[in-house]
């Protein structure tokens, strides 16, 4: 699979790689991870009435 077609693209990346955002790019939707240590997460963002931050995604 060649990088222009990775299905998540990182775009944020703060504290040393601890927190990340990544976009699908098929859908759009935005993805927050945290890891520390052993363990991590990932959620769907969301915006202040709970629906998913979208970024528009070029075909």
């Amino acid at each position: 699979m060649a990088a222009k077609d990775k299905r998540f693209i990182k775009i944020h990346s703060e504290s040393m790689g601890e927190n990340q955002i990544f976009v699908d790019s098929v859908t759009g939707v935005n993805y927050f991870y945290h890891n520390s240590g052993y363990g991590g997460g990932l959620t769907v963002l969301v915006d202040k009435d709970g629906k998913p931050i979208i970024t528009p995604v070029e075909k």
